[in-house]
């Protein structure tokens, strides 16, 4: 039983969004980790100048991970404060201390990122997360038609041309990425968080919105109701993802040779806008797909499923690996590693996180900061805090 008006219980949980939670950080890992590849000319992400293999994998991932796999996350994060407030409302509170609630929560978050960032990874994105969750408390009475309104507004945005969006470099790597010293690195990125976390949360707009929708629904809690829904969602948004993924990653393969500065500025943006319908797409194909694993689940599915539960945890860790293997002042292995074994990488500490979060499911043991979190947004003591955690 989860405390009145606090996180859900355990035992109330639906599989569906915590397996798409804990299978897509393996998207993330994916996603994250080639950006500290070194190489001499880069484009979208990926050096140009590898191995077969490596253009083989960076091209599958450019197509089916990146851009694809942090709108699901913002999907479910919509989803997820929409089963906040329902639960809030239930226990008969007003909007106004709902609201408060939230922005505790979005402070949380902010803080967080700031010192993940500092820390660990400069491309954090919980500080923006905050951000998007400070400012959409006003979203949380609108009408429908008003969520879809604004979601295609901004979507379409997104979709237009931009100067330098998509571009070969030879630049240097990043000493925000990739600072050299210790303390120097508090210099460069001090000054480059305030931008990701003010500006980064723009991205997330749409899927945040369709999210706030599908939780007044419990379309992903539900997923026997909204079957039609659900499987044509899956069907368009991947294939619209896919092909809108294809002139960048054809590219990134070494199929094709890179576009003209103008032509990038508009194929840079079409990936992205195609992403974000991926980003529904998977979260409604993992959702089917944990419909049917829900009478008989495995001791696997029960261990992806734990790691959505302790997501914010799992992603941490998962910068913690980052920093201590490619920062310059540590084992500084941007060099060495290529994008195919930075893959291998990425899927090896998913695979540890998996581990380390069924250890805690099993010990009936909330992530650290899942804890943190919620004993700030519903001022509860640690003990009254076991229940449900994640990055939404």
């Amino acid at each position: 039983m989860s405390i009145q008006g606090g996180p859900t219980g355990l035992s109330e949980r639906a599989l569906g969004p915590d397996l798409a939670r804990g299978f897509m950080l393996l998207f993330i890992a994916l996603a994250n980790s080639h950006y500290f590849v070194y190489g001499d000319r880069i484009f979208g992400g990926f050096p140009t100048d590898g191995s077969a293999v490596d253009r083989a994998v960076g091209m599958v991932i450019s197509t089916f991970v990146d851009g694809r796999a942090f709108p699901m996350f913002g999907v479910l994060f919509g989803y997820g404060v929409a089963q906040i407030v329902r639960r809030q409302r239930e226990a008969g509170n007003d909007w106004w201390p709902i609201r408060k609630l939230l922005w505790r929560r979005s402070l949380v978050l902010v803080v967080l990122g700031f010192l993940h960032a500092m820390l660990l990874y400069i491309g954090d994105i919980l500080a923006a997360y905050g951000v998007l969750l400070f400012l959409g408390v006003w979203a949380l009475r609108w009408k429908d038609r008003w969520l879809f309104i604004v979601a295609a507004f901004v979507l379409v945005l997104t979709a237009l041309p931009s100067d330098g969006s998509l571009a070969t470099s030879s630049d240097a790597a990043d000493p925000a990425m990739l600072p050299p010293t210790f303390l120097g690195q508090f210099a460069d990125r001090i000054v480059a968080q305030p931008y990701i976390a003010g500006l980064g949360w723009i991205g997330f707009v749409t899927p945040f919105l369709i999210g706030l929708w599908a939780g007044r629904r419990r379309i992903l809690e539900r997923p026997a109701e909204h079957l039609t829904l659900l499987r044509t969602t899956a069907l368009i948004g991947l294939t619209v993802a896919v092909a809108g993924a294809l002139p960048v990653s054809l590219v990134v393969g070494g199929v094709l040779a890179p576009p003209s500065d103008q032509a990038g500025n508009i194929l840079g943006p079409l990936h992205d806008a195609t992403g974000v319908l991926g980003g529904f797409g998977y979260a409604a194909l993992i959702v089917l797909i944990a419909r049917r694993l829900s009478d008989r689940q495995s001791t696997v599915t029960l261990a992806i499923a734990a790691v959505g539960q302790r997501s914010l945890t799992c992603y941490l860790c998962q910068s913690v690996v980052w920093a201590v293997v490619f920062t310059p002042y540590l084992l500084d292995l941007s060099r060495t590693l290529t994008v195919a074994t930075t893959a291998l990488l990425a899927v090896a500490t998913w695979l540890a996180t998996v581990v380390l979060a069924d250890r805690m499911r099993r010990a009936n043991y909330r992530g650290p900061f899942e804890l943190l979190i919620r004993r700030v947004t519903y001022r509860t003591a640690a003990t009254r805090s076991r229940s449900s955690g994640s990055l939404a």
